[in-house]
């Protein structure tokens, strides 16, 4: 109830005081509210249907000025009447046939019940003359009535809501209401077959069961209840499931050999009608007689020869055993009386036995599986299974292959010599006596060692070249069983002649100016060097008196020389390659390669803006940080080394790129930055120029990240999102082709014949594409489903009403021209956008959420033709999307001519969209109509 003044008036002076609704003598308790000239009474309660109420504005109401009413403003209505309630749909329809036996009955109303009115008493079944018991439910507005036990089959039921049944203003059904079905055939289901079969032998020990049934069975009957096992008065553990039309039942282990079982299927077993099995089913069957194990092969087999000494015995069963009975006693190995100890293992049907180190070579052995193990029923073997076996005969060792091989020639001076046996040695055997190298006379000293099976000779100074050589491995070398070798092994072989390396090039070159200050240097040799010989002491640089230190390598035939800090700029350096290099050979340089270079000028790189600025604000979350120089940097020194962030002590990880034509270095964090953070970026003296010159100092800077951004809550359109339109009373479009696309549309508790100007209801221009219209007298379960649809739609109005996080913005007036961030914004009052065009900016978000309350009507006025209308429409930027974006209307809302809008519109009286407006959102009204004025379009957000 609303009261609108002449003029201002002081809100103070508006209260339940001075604003009251009596109903004859009786107060009416409510919420007294004012905004700009209109007051507001709003009842706690709903007012009483059929009656007269009076309303009063006493003099104590002043205006701004403090000037109260002359007199009294009193005024009077009534109430309508309350339409008596409707059954609008049942389960099972009126009619329907093949009902199952154990379906519960429901009716469903076209209004709020009282749920004291529906009991046994107005809520019936019967069969015949006979009363079905049951139990009756209320939820919603739907009635429900569960019988006690699962109806007949083949039977006809008649269901009654009794005229006993009000709604919650007491107002009663017109007439009851009845309808009538017919239960499903209940044929009973019997087992057709079972595995194993009735008196089944030889059944597997483990062997799953099962029964299939004639017809498909409900599988809550099937369980360890109704589906048993027994061995004599004994039950037998096991899962029951049940897939198809068969029934299972898979014992916990297995069952008894020689034994008589017997399964039962109990008459609780019903079909999916809640049909029971006529009597138990029983079957019974028995289990397969068990041998005793035994051995059926072992590797090696009994007898054999010529056995390899890491030889590990197995023992195969021919069954599977028990693995607790299969250990270091029950499996073991001799040599004559000596016990071999070893590992002892049991996979698949197969025992091994492992022995912990080599056997001896042309040895018998004796293995043997003890008569204690047992199968997996516990039956031992009759007998121990003893085999005998006898190892190789090991030959004397031999060397096998040398290097350098026999007659060898262009051998290396440096090279270290190797000779490879045939089989393992004793390391304690190979010494400098027993494998020397000679030249003529002279004994060459030098270092032996001993890996694997080979033997190593690496003399103390490199060999002279154009040189014959004789190697030896005496026959004092043992094998690891202590045998010898026959005969000495001596091989010959001739060094390279001593041609020595020279530097052929160098990087840069002799004399060469403007060298990079992070220059890398390398001089390129004319054949292959040792690389131990290039190294820190051989390859120097000096600026002056003064050593520049670096780190040496070799690749290829070029060695490298990387300084450890940069170049000075405008400076001249000298480069030596000094005579202790040598090659592969061992031959050395016969002089230093000296070479000299200037570096280039040293001009020093800065920053010179970055983004963001030092001590910038309110920086978004996803900010990429960037650094622009004065000069071309080098890429390669600009990484997550020279270019940081930090929060705190916290550093953050991202991806550093340089752009070479904007001079400018980029940060991408990994990951949005949090908000309202303060941190921390620093470009290092570790960035350079292209010509090595890094800058003089660290560059830091700082900036905060704005603070989070609450979101609104999403408001959850359900059933009511697949309509374009929807409506209480009516839809139409009065003139020209309008469009719905993707959408349906539906109008409740109004008839089909209140949808006006469509092509596919009337004839008329509008069309609809890939949608449908559905209205409250269309046959079930339409009316149903629109009821649901309506319902859904005051869930989300309360719902977007209700919203309070964030904290809403208060608008009036006209929001024409401006651009709002995601959130809640509400009116008091009326609003609406006129003078401009609304932007609704998302900031990148594609979930933001826009939330409008508007107390009262909205309006959106346009008037110029497409494509520039002088304003009133919503536009969408920063990735904002119509599907959220709602307009909560306590009224009506209305569309101006030629308007672009976007979101979703949940009005509470009516809708209109003028001429040649267009949407893509919805139009969704609870209880007046929504009109098309001409030519409109709608589009599915």
């Amino acid at each position: 109830m609303t009261a609108t003044f002449s003029e201002l008036m002081n809100p103070l002076t508006i209260s339940g005081t001075t604003f009251t609704l009596k109903q004859g003598v009786n107060a009416i308790a409510g919420v007294v509210t004012y905004s700009g000239s209109e007051a507001s009474f709003n009842p706690t309660v709903d007012l009483a249907p059929n009656t007269t109420y009076t309303g009063t504005i006493t003099t104590g109401a002043q205006n701004i000025f403090g000037i109260p009413l002359v007199n009294n403003y009193v005024w009077t209505f009534q109430t309508g009447a309350i339409v008596g309630p409707m059954v609008v749909s049942t389960v099972p329809v009126n009619n329907a046939m093949n009902v199952p036996l154990a379906q519960n009955l429901s009716a469903t109303f076209s209004q709020v019940m009282d749920p004291a009115t529906l009991n046994n008493s107005t809520f019936t079944l019967f069969n015949g003359l006979t009363q079905i018991a049951g139990v009756v439910s209320y939820t919603g507005s739907t009635a429900t009535f569960n019988p006690t036990a699962n109806l007949n089959p083949n039977t006809t039921y008649i269901a009654t809501i009794t005229t006993g049944a009000r709604n919650s203003f007491n107002v009663a059904m017109a007439a009851s209401y009845s309808w009538v079905f017919e239960t499903i055939q209940g044929n009973t289901p019997i087992v057709t077959i079972t595995d194993p079969l009735d008196n089944a032998t030889g059944v597997l020990l483990n062997q799953t069961l099962t029964a299939t049934f004639s017809q498909i069975m409900d599988p809550l009957s099937i369980n360890g209840a109704s589906f048993t096992l027994f061995n004599g008065l004994t039950p037998v553990p096991g899962v029951v499931s049940y897939a198809g039309s068969t029934a299972s039942f898979n014992p916990s282990g297995n069952l008894l050999p020689n034994t008589t079982y017997t399964a039962t299927i109990s008459n609780a077993a019903q079909n999916t009608f809640g049909v029971n099995m006529v009597s138990n089913y029983v079957w019974t069957f028995q289990t397969i007689s068990v041998l005793a194990p035994t051995v059926i092969v072992t590797n090696p087999l009994n007898n054999a020869t010529n056995v390899p000494l890491n030889q590990s015995p197995t023992a195969t069963f021919s069954q599977n055993m028990n693995p607790l009975t299969i250990n270091g006693t029950s499996f073991t190995l001799f040599q004559g009386l000596t016990q071999i100890s070893g590992v002892v293992s049991y996979v698949g049907t197969t025992a091994t036995f492992n022995p912990n180190i080599d056997l001896l070579p042309n040895t018998t052995y004796t293995a043997t599986i003890y008569n204690t193990v047992e199968n997996t029923f516990g039956m031992n073997m009759v007998n121990n299974h003893v085999w005998t076996f006898q190892t190789q005969t090991v030959l004397p060792p031999t060397v096998v292959v040398t290097v350098p091989l026999n007659n060898a020639t262009n051998v290396a001076l440096n090279q270290t010599l190797t000779a490879t046996f045939s089989q393992a040695m004793n390391p304690l055997t190979i010494t400098g006596t027993s494998f020397t190298l000679f030249q003529g006379l002279t004994q060459i000293s030098g270092v032996v060692s001993y890996t694997g099976t080979t033997a190593s000779l690496n003399p103390n100074i490199d060999l002279l070249p154009n040189t014959t050589y004789t190697a030896t491995i005496y026959n004092t070398v043992q094998n690891t069983f202590g045998m010898t070798m026959v005969n000495n092994y001596v091989w010959t072989f001739q060094t390279a002649s001593g041609i020595a390396p020279t530097v052929i090039s160098t990087v840069p070159l002799n004399n060469a100016t403007n060298v990079l200050l992070n220059q890398t240097l390398s001089a390129t040799f004319n054949m292959a060097m040792d690389p131990l010989t290039v190294n820190g002491t051989s390859f120097v640089l000096y600026n002056g008196a003064n050593q520049v230190n670096g780190v040496v390598n070799m690749v290829g035939t070029t060695a490298f020389l990387n300084p450890n800090v940069d170049l000075l700029p405008n400076t001249t350096y000298t480069a030596t390659i000094i005579n202790t290099v040598e090659n592969t050979f061992g031959v050395p340089m016969a002089n230093n390669h000296v070479w000299t270079f200037q570096t280039a000028g040293g001009l020093v790189p800065l920053v010179i803006s970055t983004d963001p600025f030092n001590n910038e604000n309110n920086v978004i979350v996803s900010k990429t940080a960037t650094a622009t120089f004065n000069m071309a940097m080098s890429a390669f020194t600009i990484n997550t080394n020279t270019f940081t962030l930090y929060q705190g002590f916290n550093q953050i990880t991202g991806v550093v790129l340089y752009n070479s034509l904007t001079f400018t270095a980029s940060f991408n964090p990994d990951a949005n930055l949090s908000p309202n953070t303060t941190y921390t970026a620093t470009i290092t003296t570790g960035a350079e120029n292209v010509f090595g010159t890094g800058l003089a100092s660290d560059y830091v800077w700082s900036f905060t990240t704005a603070a989070p951004v609450v979101v609104p809550p999403a408001i959850n359109l359900g059933s009511v999102a697949a309509f374009g339109i929807i409506s209480g009373v009516g839809v139409s479009n009065n003139a020209g082709p309008s469009e719905i696309h993707d959408m349906d549309v539906g109008i409740y508790p109004g008839a089909r014949s209140s949808i006006t100007g469509f092509m596919a209801v009337d004839g008329g221009p509008g069309l609809i594409f890939n949608g449908a219209f559905y209205a409250a007298d269309d046959a079930a379960p339409i009316p149903a489903m629109l009821l649901q649809a309506k319902n859904d739609l005051t869930a989300a109005y309360l719902a977007a009403e209700g919203a309070t996080a964030p904290a809403p913005t208060t608008v009036s007036g006209d929001l024409g021209g401006q651009t709002l961030a995601p959130g809640i914004y509400k009116s008091t009052s009326t609003l609406m956008i006129q003078n401009g065009n609304l932007t609704l900016d998302a900031q990148g978000d594609p979930n933001a959420y826009w939330i409008f309350q508007i107390a009262s009507g909205f309006t959106t006025v346009g008037g110029a033709p497409y494509p520039s209308p002088a304003g009133g429409n919503v536009i969408l930027s920063g990735g904002a999307q119509a599907k959220n974006v709602f307009w909560q209307v306590g009224t009506s809302a209305v569309i101006g001519d030629y308007t672009s809008f976007n979101g979703n519109i949940l009005a509470l009286t009516s809708i209109t969209m003028n001429a040649y407006s267009r949407a893509t959102g919805r139009m969704l009204c609870s209880n007046g109509a929504v009109v098309l004025t001409s030519t409109n379009i709608i589009n599915k957000p």
